[in-house]
């Protein structure tokens, strides 16, 4: 069993998915100590104790520690089963912890079953410190596709921080033939497409949010198609512009009381802005997101990004643990990542 300290780097509720996921892929035994001990509230939260039992349940794992607030987990899984899966974050307890993150988790290790599977994970699908579920349609499944991963995924109902209960429907094919990437180069021209949208609030915020993002675009010289949505079925109130650039970057600005439209709108827009003046091909985010599915590719990958994160450097680590992996960080302007299978 390969033993991992999960207070290393980063230390977040990363590598509790990252490792769990690479378990169920590889078929390989794994502990961990140490979860999230340097974090307000150690160990295990919700949203990795979610993921824990979602990855165990598909894999027919044997588990040791799989509770609210542990430090310490063993996670052996024996199989893997393609099929219909239904996991709900506030079935725990309470909850608008990220579905985006679950599906993440689920699909480095269903992409690797014998049949698709058909996932309906409910929760978070646009809270802070997460990638909204718009990301994952426009950045993070296109980016995966010249790798050889497919999915797809629909959002059925919005889910805000607090309340939750956002709920999406994903489908995962298997991977047949996984290829290398190369992405080093910023894309030209910068074809931007968005959505500003609300829940039980005034429509008028998201024409608001729209209104001040294309001011702000236009005069940066660029342009944005982007489109207003509502969904009266969220179980809260709830607003959100998002920027994406097909596979390549994702910008939100979420609202919260007291904050303007027009300053949800600008934490968007200051983000995309800063990507594209730092010249890289990928967001920051998307690199440490990338980097396991890249590990488990046949050939080599590169890319650049803004910087290097704390959470691309941990990753990196786990992959490593997991992995005969050649894993570069070039820490330039823009960085520079190579991933080789060795």
């Amino acid at each position: 069993m390969l033993a991992l300290d999960a207070s290393h780097g980063e230390g977040g509720g990363q590598i509790v998915r990252t490792a769990l996921a690479l378990a169920v892929a590889l078929r390989r035994p794994v502990a961990l100590e140490r979860i999230r001990l340097r974090r307000p509230k150690p160990g295990l939260q919700p949203q990795h104790l979610t993921v824990v039992r979602a990855l165990a349940a598909i894999s027919d794992a044997q588990v040791d520690g799989d509770q609210l607030g542990s430090t310490a987990l063993s996670f052996a899984p024996r199989t893997l089963h393609a099929g219909d899966w239904h996991f709900d974050i506030g079935a725990v307890k309470g909850s608008a912890g990220s579905v985006s993150l679950l599906f993440q988790s689920l699909l480095l290790a269903l992409a690797f079953g014998s049949a698709p599977s058909r996932l309906t994970l409910v929760g978070g699908t646009h809270v802070p410190w997460s990638p909204t579920v718009h990301y994952l349609t426009a950045v993070f499944v296109p980016a995966l596709a010249p790798l050889g991963f497919a999915a797809d995924v629909r959002l059925r109902r919005w889910g805000w921080y607090p309340a939750g209960g956002g709920q999406i429907e994903a489908t995962v094919t298997p991977a047949r033939h996984m290829a290398g990437v190369t992405a080093t180069n910023p894309p030209r021209p910068l074809a931007i497409a968005g959505v500003s949208a609300v829940s039980h609030l005034p429509r008028s915020i998201a024409e608001r949010q729209r209104r001040q993002a294309e001011a702000r675009l236009e005069a940066a010289g660029l342009s944005a198609a982007i489109t207003i949505e509502e969904d009266a079925a969220a179980h809260g109130p709830g607003t959100v512009l998002f920027l994406g650039v097909h596979g390549r970057g994702g910008f939100s600005g979420l609202g919260r009381r007291g904050l303007r439209a027009e300053r949800v709108a600008d934490e968007a827009v200051d983000a995309l802005l800063d990507w594209r003046a730092s010249g890289a091909a990928i967001d920051v985010h998307l690199a440490d997101q990338l980097v396991p599915f890249l590990a488990l590719a046949e050939g080599p990958s590169s890319f650049t990004c803004p910087r290097l994160s704390d959470h691309l450097r941990t990753v990196a680590w786990v992959v490593q643990q997991f992995l005969a992996v050649d894993i570069v960080l070039d820490d330039e302007r823009p960085a520079r990542v190579e991933v080789v299978p060795i």
